[in-house]
């Protein structure tokens, strides 16, 4: 057990970044108080802190390189960037999008047909409002806008495949009934 310097706070020793400097081996200040620190020094000035980074990055080709296959083969990569796409083009959280696909059942909105392994529902929206209507597999997403959200057109469509239904099932009973004329 120690106590943080910052907070005042007595935690376990493992709530403290290591350090060969202290007496105990660990930092004085907490793992929380320490990235709280840190993270105020960064929004004073961001700019040499990124400068910093972009250094390394064109001192360290190579191993730069093999950090981002490492972090791409392990999954994060993925991960990281399905979080920030959702957040920035949308304003949702992973546990929000989560909490709608619950809330429509698990599946897509219109045909309940669950998202695969590798690729996740549609976030559709109203494109001038930005309004989040519900999640969508591609097709039903793509049939939406094909149609241009037009629910006239939506509605035509629906009554265009009712009609052909009747068409087909027309066109079956012709069929029919040449082939039992004609097997005469």
């Amino acid at each position: 057990m120690k106590t943080c310097k910052v907070c005042g706070e007595t935690k376990p020793l493992d709530e403290f970044y290591a350090n060969k400097g202290g007496r105990d081996g660990r930092r004085p200040d907490c793992k929380v108080c320490n990235l709280a620190t840190r993270r105020a020094k960064y929004l004073e000035d961001p700019g040499k802190y990124i400068e910093r980074v972009q250094r390394w990055q064109r001192e360290n080709p190579d191993r730069y390189k093999a950090k981002l296959r490492e972090y791409a083969e392990s999954g994060k990569k993925k991960i990281s960037d399905r979080k920030s796409h959702l957040k920035r083009k949308y304003g949702l959280t992973v546990e929000q999008y989560d909490e709608m696909l619950e809330g429509q059942g698990g599946g897509c909105a219109i045909c309940g047909r669950p998202p695969r392994d590798d690729i996740a529902l549609h976030v559709d929206h109203d494109h001038e409002t930005g309004v989040i209507r519900g999640l969508l597999c591609f097709t039903c997403n793509n049939a939406l806008g094909d149609l241009n959200d037009d629910p006239e057109r939506l509605y035509k469509a629906a009554t265009y495949l009712d009609r052909d239904d009747e068409l087909t099932a027309l066109a079956l009973a012709r069929a029919r009934a040449l082939a039992l004329t004609t097997s005469r």
